[in-house]
């Protein structure tokens, strides 16, 4: 529905300057429809006596009319947008737990503030208030505000691509508030890994071992099969978030992992306990109505790992800081760089040595090489350590 360059009708109204204007709505039923609007300007003082001292003001409102007249998308509320166009489009083009973390993402920190405002109203002086009273209301980092302005920079990226909006991304300059630091994430020691599996029951020690000698991330441990094991390695086919069964996050992430000796042994363990199984996952639990599935680690965690850790005085960090772990300890062992990336099957060598390995004191080389004898020594299929290990460990 083409419509001619608009300058608006400016009038007076109890003591304020108006501007009225005609502009194309998207109804709810997917028809357009042309409609008046009229706004407040400015009040009427000094500085704005006259219809002409309002006309830039009046010319900066109408401009996004002007520059999408046959977008009336562009005038919907950001609420109605992202929750029509935005987020169906996330949940069609990336993996479910991403679609989740930017949905509560939107509606936690972003809808609060800008729900209501229109899309094709929305200016870089809109997002630089928007992020700056997040950071005020929220104890966020600023990767985490980094986050929130990449998720309302995507909005304007899909509005611009379905035609919606014209000219540069709103978001584009808008800067990061002053925030609290990213905290420190941790990576667990050979010594920690080794005390872990000392105090936990089977399956639950086999998992560990598992994830803290393979590097693999959570969802892949939950969808490993019996199958994808042979050669001395794991290949990885798909991983498992929830209910939802997804390739690897990668390309490089379907890259063969390597198993060492002790894990390989400790893996023939379980598969004889669990039936001797040629086929299907590595790590199940029973279901409602009795039927196997794969392993809930969140339930593992709540009922096995946390309870036997806090009886041995382990601190529990996470399921990360076993990749982070075993990149650190590689790393300290003095593995070359590229050959450590390939482990946990990063694009990018940045990524393994920027977040994955973490540094260590030069004087701590030498306790590392103390540190891996002991390793070689140790019977990871086995839930203790040797009488041996044990008084050696024991002497750091």
């Amino acid at each position: 529905m083409p419509t001619r360059h608009q300058r608006g009708y400016v009038y007076p109204k109890k003591n304020r300057w108006y501007v009225r204007y005609y502009e194309n709505v998207l109804r709810p039923d997917g028809t357009v429809e042309r409609v008046q609007r009229a706004k407040s300007i400015a009040p009427i003082c000094y500085e704005y006596r006259t219809k002409r001292s309002v006309m830039p003001l009046v010319m900066e409102l109408l401009s996004t009319v002007n520059d999408n007249p046959a977008s009336p998308e562009g005038t919907l509320k950001l609420e109605e947008f992202v929750k029509k166009n935005y987020l169906p489009h996330v949940e069609s083009q990336k993996r479910p737990s991403t679609y989740r973390g930017y949905r509560n993402m939107w509606k936690c920190y972003l809808k609060p503030g800008c729900g209501d405002m229109r899309l094709c109203e929305f200016c870089t002086a809109h997002g630089e208030r928007l992020l700056a009273e997040v950071a005020k209301h929220h104890d966020l980092s600023r990767t985490s505000l980094r986050h929130i302005k990449n998720l309302m920079s995507g909005v304007f990226k899909h509005a611009k691509r379905i035609g919606a909006i014209n000219g540069v991304n709103p978001m584009q300059d808008v800067s990061i508030p002053k925030a609290r630091p990213r905290g420190e994430t941790y990576a667990y020691s050979l010594e920690e890994i080794f005390r872990m599996l000392s105090a936990l029951p089977e399956p639950a020690s086999t998992i560990i071992a598992a994830a803290a000698f393979t590097g693999l991330r959570k969802s892949e441990i939950r969808g490993l099969l019996w199958e994808n094991f042979h050669d001395d390695a794991l290949w990885v086919t798909h991983s498992i978030w929830e209910r939802f069964v997804n390739e690897p996050k990668t390309t490089e992430g379907k890259a063969p992992v390597p198993v060492i000796a002790p894990l390989a042994k400790r893996l023939g363990r379980h598969r004889e306990a669990q039936g001797a199984a040629q086929a299907g996952y590595m790590f199940v639990c029973r279901r409602y109505g009795g039927k196997l599935g794969p392993v809930n680690l969140n339930s593992l965690l709540k009922w096995q790992v946390k309870p036997a850790f806090k009886e041995a005085g382990i601190e529990w960090h996470g399921w990360h800081a076993f990749r982070r772990g075993l990149a650190t300890n590689l790393h300290r062992l003095g593995v070359p760089d590229k050959t450590i990336q390939a482990i946990p099957r990063h694009s990018n060598l940045s990524t393994t040595m920027n977040s994955y390995v973490k540094s260590v004191p030069k004087d701590a080389s030498a306790a590392m090489r103390q540190l891996e004898a002991i390793c070689t020594s140790v019977d990871l299929g086995s839930n203790t350590m040797s009488r041996n290990s044990q008084k050696q460990t024991s002497n750091w």
